[in-house]
């Protein structure tokens, strides 16, 4: 289980509403988009509970149809963009974020789902090349990821507040107290808001490695330049200093001592 941004758990949620057969407006006045809205609440709710592939389908055809009646709304954009990150279709996925990376995001709302979109393509096409990564931590201490080449890195993407990445902390702290004599570091990425907070937990649970905190929770500023969207985010980079693996929590200690041993 993981943790979804607000945003994108919002955006499932209410774009479930607009599932419906395609409708148009021949010769007549477009109707206001909060109409349509409350016209598909029920239509929609039947929609998902009958099949969810098929509902994604449906998710996708009617936020493309939304989108061009009503450009100018945000729903339609949010929509697809579930589309994009529930979708097993990479090709598909890959295709709407690009589109969505070039909308126009001079309204706030719809800025966001460009953001977001250019942060998700960001992260896919990160894997396999080297990570930048500098920064002060909440420690003092100073943090480049491009020098620490020679060593197998986990970059932890986590919060105080997020009860799967505090499920994950013994695992964690078990493979860094087992290989981190032998090569492996962890940084973490704080997403919490409270650093008094955030800083009592890591003295309780003896965290010893560096966290980035900026106090800005789910907008933290390495997060959203990543296309972080969930957490817990586990991602492992190489001796080389590659991004070989953003799903690292699974089976955590194999993958370090295999990359190590490389």
């Amino acid at each position: 289980m993981k943790i979804y941004l607000p945003l994108l758990l919002g955006t499932i949620v209410l774009a479930a509403f607009f599932l419906s057969p395609a409708f148009t407006y021949a010769n007549e006045e477009k109707p206001p988009f909060e109409e349509v809205f409350k016209k598909m609440d029920a239509e929609v709710r039947t929609a998902l509970k009958k099949d969810k592939v098929e509902g994604l389908k449906e998710l996708e055809r009617v936020g493309n149809l939304l989108a061009r009646d009503y450009p100018e709304e945000f729903m339609p954009y949010a929509m697809l963009n579930a589309v994009a990150r529930m979708t097993s279709d990479q090709e598909k996925s890959l295709k709407i974020l690009k589109r969505l990376a070039t909308l126009d995001d001079t309204d706030p709302k719809i800025a966001r789902v460009v953001s977001q979109a250019k942060g998700e393509l960001k992260k896919r096409e990160a894997l396999g090349k080297p990570v930048e990564m500098k920064f002060t931590a909440l420690d003092g201490s100073k943090v480049d990821l491009a020098k620490m080449k020679g060593k197998v890195v986990l970059i932890d993407f986590w919060a105080t507040w997020c009860g799967p990445c505090v499920k994950e902390i013994p695992s964690v702290k078990k493979t860094y107290e087992a290989l981190h004599a032998k090569g492996f570091e962890i940084i973490g990425i704080s997403m919490d808001s409270d650093q008094k907070k955030l800083e009592d937990f890591l003295a309780k649970h003896a965290m010893p490695w560096p966290q980035f905190f900026d106090g800005k929770g789910w907008k933290t500023s390495l997060a959203q330049e990543h296309g972080i969207s969930s957490i817990p985010a586990m991602w492992l980079v190489d001796k080389e200093g590659n991004l070989v693996d953003q799903n690292a929590r699974t089976d955590l200690e194999e993958k370090v001592k295999k990359y190590l041993a490389m």
